[in-house]
């Protein structure tokens, strides 16, 4: 995984087409992972990876990674190459939430 610098995500600026067997993930992550790429995998389906960045809200920012346009499945966050960090349900039209172990998460105000 290649960890690079991306600029903050202002509201708004992140759209998702949801709905029929589509759906979305978002990785919610500590300031601390802030542009670590991190792999998702749904069975034995090729990962894909998406950047954790800055999100910033109205009441303040958080750190995630979004990963849109997700067929409906059963999908594993991995840790690394070799370990999973979880497992998480993609539902159609809807967004599943994974909370990074010991990620402290909290929306700053």
């Amino acid at each position: 995984m290649t960890e690079q610098t991306y600029g903050p995500s202002e509201t708004g600026s992140v759209v998702l087409d949801l709905g029929g067997e589509t759906g979305a993930l978002i990785v919610y992550t500590g300031g601390d992972l802030h542009g670590r790429e991190i792999e998702i995998s749904r069975g034995e389906n090729r990962r894909t990876h998406s950047a954790v960045r800055e999100r910033r809200v109205r009441d303040g920012s958080f750190h995630s990674a979004v990963y849109p346009g997700l067929a409906a499945g059963i999908y594993t966050v991995w840790w690394d190459n070799d370990t999973p960090a979880g497992e998480v349900t993609v539902h159609g039209g809807g967004i599943a939430e994974f909370n990074w172990p010991s990620s402290g998460f909290r929306v700053a105000g």
